[in-house]
């Protein structure tokens, strides 16, 4: 059945229709129905008309044309024998435009929803084609100014940091984890901001976080008698950076089992050369910290001495050495098989291979290649017996934690030699097998034991600090909350910065990521 168009569905109501006209743009003159108006001082209501004035409204565009709107809006005396207002302008309905307004409300509607989903120079870009007349400051200041904070009561939160600029600025979001939204943005992430506004908020039941210490002391301070849930991806995330510290401090071992522990320089590639050379330069920085560290200096006094950073002396004394070769992923990973099987069919000129490659689709260098080919050549030259070259310890963690079933003969057999050589680092690996599990499973009563056992092994120092944030520890093996939906809501913002090119204020993120209405 067949719609016409009243042209009472296009004017806002409460206007009556005087005049249209119809040009480049649409031009509508029009004028309030109500008879009388109320004294926005006194409150009191007058149909004493003093005078008149034009109020120019923009609206929504029909058929691709521009509307403005011409209201004539009566200034009336005010009645009210005490009131100070003598004359007042006449308000429109709330719904046709607020006080002062130069937009209709359905307008200014479209231009807030533009500004949150867009921010300011794509939203102008976007309201252009959609015959919206905003600028990308309109867009802006609209954000802003109808920014309207959740007020509702927070039980269960979620708190992380979250890079302004990385390495150097931060702030800190917080997230109401039953609603799955943000509550505020913090501009920095000191635990003494922190605490202000936990004090702020003392119905806080539950606060889910990370393992750093600046969050849980602020909260403890704060709220003492709150819940706190250790994050349970950060400690899967952390159970393998221990374990990968594990087998960087077994490395000197490892290099012993596998027949690596000497080094020949003469059978090493150019690029190898290179790094051999850069490891004996940290070995050298290493021992000279260690002979420090041995005469009483403390970590302060050695990095004024030697000049070196705070991060790698201490890493020096907690025996985190790095690897001799430092394996990279290469552009040769998907062609190895065929690059075996012409050097096995007599092609042994690297040239050649590289040649065979291209034409196969490999896109990489003549140099990839050649190196390859040199080290092949040079590890068939070698006599029966001479020490190999050890996987890196990043690799070695990741062959070690992966099911025999996923791994290739040479490798199982470098996994079982490592076993047998180094037991304590086998112990490590079963250590973190069953503090996996233990997460996964939320075996709560598995906590206590486990910790005196890694106590006494290679992760003991994870354990140390599992130990000092025990309560939030067991309360994630407890509680379902975790920080999952803060980090996600981070990842939200982080798009949104990087959408205003990152350049945005607080005041601003906070009013695109809480924006309402």
């Amino acid at each position: 059945m067949p719609r016409s168009l009243h042209l009472g569905s296009v004017v806002p109501p409460g206007l009556v229709v005087d005049h249209i006209e119809v040009g480049a743009g649409l031009t509508i003159t029009a004028r309030p129905t109500a008879a009388s108006a109320r004294c926005p001082r006194c409150d009191g209501i007058s149909s004493r008309v003093h005078s008149r004035y034009i109020r120019t409204l923009s609206d929504l565009p029909i058929a691709g044309r521009r509307v403005v709107i011409t209201i004539s809006v009566r200034r009336f005396r005010c009645v009210g024998t005490e009131c100070r207002t003598k004359v007042f302008a006449e308000r429109l309905e709330p719904d046709l435009a607020a006080a002062y307004a130069r937009r209709t409300g359905r307008l200014e509607t479209i231009v807030h929803h533009l500004g949150l989903a867009l921010g300011g120079r794509p939203a102008e870009s976007f309201a252009r084609r959609l015959m919206v007349p905003a600028s990308r400051d309109t867009m802006l200041r609209t954000v802003r100014r109808r920014a309207q904070r959740p007020a509702e009561t927070l039980a269960v939160i979620g708190i992380d940091d979250w890079a302004f600029r990385r390495g150097q600025r931060y702030g800190t979001l917080i997230c109401d984890l039953e609603r799955r939204r943000v509550v505020a943005l913090l501009p920095d992430r000191e635990s003494g901001t922190v605490e202000a506004w936990l004090t702020a908020h003392p119905e806080i039941a539950i606060l889910a976080r990370d393992r750093g210490g600046g969050y849980g002391e602020a909260a403890a301070r704060a709220l003492p008698t709150t819940i706190q849930v250790a994050d349970r991806w950060h400690l899967m995330e952390n159970a393998s950076a221990a374990f990968l510290d594990a087998v960087r401090k077994s490395m000197t071992a490892i290099r012993v089992a596998v027949g690596a522990a000497t080094i020949d320089p003469n059978r090493l590639t150019c690029a190898e050369r290179l790094q051999y050379e850069g490891y004996r330069r940290r070995t050298a920085t290493a021992k000279a910290i260690l002979t420090l560290s041995r005469q009483g200096m403390p970590i302060r006094q050695i990095v004024c001495t030697t000049g070196h950073s705070r991060r790698l002396v201490r890493h020096v004394l907690r025996g985190l050495s790095g690897d001799v070769f430092r394996a990279r992923q290469s552009s040769l990973e998907s062609y190895l098989p065929r690059l075996d099987d012409e050097w096995a069919a007599g092609c042994r000129n690297g040239a050649e291979l590289w040649r065979r490659l291209r034409a196969g689709g490999f896109t990489g260098s003549l140099r990839v290649v050649g190196e390859w080919a040199t080290r092949r050549r040079r590890h068939e030259q070698s006599p029966a017996g001479a020490p190999g070259k050890v996987p890196s310890a990043r690799l070695l963690a990741r062959l070690m934690t992966t099911g025999r079933d996923g791994l290739s003969k040479a490798e199982a057999v470098t996994v079982t030699t490592i076993e047998a050589a180094v037991p304590a680092l086998d112990e490590a690996r079963s250590l973190l097998a069953g503090f996996q599990a233990m997460i996964r499973e939320r075996r709560t009563h598995d906590l206590d034991t486990w910790i005196d056992t890694a106590a006494r092994s290679l992760l003991a120092s994870f354990a140390n600090g599992l130990s000092r944030d025990r309560k939030a520890v067991a309360a994630a093996l407890a509680e379902p909350w975790s920080n999952g939906q803060t980090e996600g809501q981070i990842t939200r913002l982080k798009l949104v910065k990087r959408q205003m090119f990152g350049r945005a204020k607080l005041d601003l993120l906070e009013a695109r990521l809480i924006g309402v209405g």
